[in-house]
């Protein structure tokens, strides 16, 4: 394994432990023992994260994660992991088990066990070895023509987002459907007969899956399906038609509810909330577009990660405060790294953590931003 992580002996996976449910739920796929990857290196930690000599300015620090031990996770797109100790950065690519180096989102379960996903699946870490975990090859059965989208034979492994309800099942977006992992086995969503689809919604290129208080489960799509909503039975668009032509039929790119119930959207449309009766434009009270993540700090403070869609380096994008009163915008002017921002963590002293594009990486004590990445 890698340096500051736990290091053990290669052992043999017990393959009935852990199996894949087919699209049909009638036939379990053992996962390969050869796709555990556990290895030792030398590799030595990092001061700050280091960008490798010709990446574009459109690779980027794309999600972020503290662990229960405080530890930060950092994915990139291209350049894998970095975990950070409080003192050094330890980089984890494919040769670690990473199933790609192209990471989109990460998450930690309620055991402890890290997933990342990825262009190629998911990768779990337990903190000693990572499993990395291809979804699926097997046809969909929910689809036009009983195939995936673009009348593909196979299945994406392409994973957008993870999320983990209530119950303890995992939730993952992808770009042909949303799977559910019940600690046993993964299942295509929409292959329970059961769920009423009236509208016959395909949940294609998922970004972002959140669940509320009240156990609904929010999907957030790429494509004009928009924002779906499942409350255990039904799956439906929430929104009336008059809000679809301005809202829902745009790209979603995060779902988050706050404190106090609200619920907030980011889109390529703008920002939005809805109190359960309206749904509000905030675009038109603070020009916040584009914005990939929502996160609420220890407190109460939204946090909006934005850039005007194309990555530059102006006064478009930043990121946003709001501290339910007002909008405070940052940019490169007030010491943030780039103003195409990807995502907000909080470390265990409060500190704010922004990850952008160009390899981007800040720290924000409150006052002053620092920067991590070169």
């Amino acid at each position: 394994m890698i340096k500051y992580f736990v290091q053990s002996k290669t052992f043999i996976l017990i393959t009935s432990l852990f199996f894949f449910t087919s699209y049909y739920g009638q036939i379990k796929t053992n996962i390969p023992t050869d796709s555990i990857v556990v290895k030792k290196t030398t590799m030595n930690g990092y001061l700050k994260i280091p960008k490798t000599p010709g990446l574009s300015e459109y690779n980027n620090v794309h999600c972020g994660l503290r662990d229960k031990s405080g530890n930060l996770w950092f994915g990139t797109t291209g350049e894998g992991v970095y975990r950070y100790d409080g003192n050094l950065f330890t980089q984890i690519t494919v040769k670690d088990g990473l199933s790609n180096n192209n990471i989109s989102s990460i998450i930690e379960d309620k055991n402890g066990n890290i997933w990342f996903g990825s262009a190629n699946g998911v990768s779990r870490f337990d903190g000693q070895q990572f499993l990395s975990i291809p979804l699926t090859d097997k046809k969909i059965k929910n689809s036009p023509s009983g195939n995936s989208v673009n009348n593909n034979l196979f299945a994406t492994n392409d994973v957008l987002c993870i999320m983990q309800s209530k119950t303890g099942k995992l939730w993952f977006g992808t770009s042909d459907g949303v799977y559910c992992y019940d600690g046993k086995s993964f299942s295509l969503f929409l292959d329970n007969d059961s769920i009423i689809n009236k509208e016959n919604l395909l949940l294609k290129k998922v970004e972002s899956i959140m669940e509320d208080k009240n156990g609904n489960i929010w999907f957030g799509s790429f494509i004009n399906e928009g924002v779906c909503l499942y409350d255990g039975k039904s799956l439906t668009r929430p929104f009336s038609s008059i809000l679809l032509n301005k809202f829902s039929n745009k790209r979603i790119m995060c779902i988050k509810e706050d404190k106090n119930g609200i619920i907030w959207f980011g889109a390529g449309a703008g920002t939005f909330y809805y109190d359960g009766k309206n749904l509000t434009n905030i675009t038109e009270q603070a020009a916040i577009y584009w914005t990939y993540s929502i996160f609420e700090d220890r407190n109460g403070n939204l946090w909006f990660a934005t850039e005007d869609g194309r990555g530059q380096m102006d006064d478009q994008g930043g990121v946003w405060r709001y501290d339910g009163k007002s909008y405070t915008k940052f940019t490169t002017k007030e010491g943030l790294i780039h103003n195409g921002v990807f995502f907000t963590v909080e470390d265990q002293d409060g500190n704010l953590w922004f990850g952008t594009r160009n390899m981007g990486l800040c720290r924000y004590d409150g006052k002053v931003f620092t920067k991590f990445s070169e």
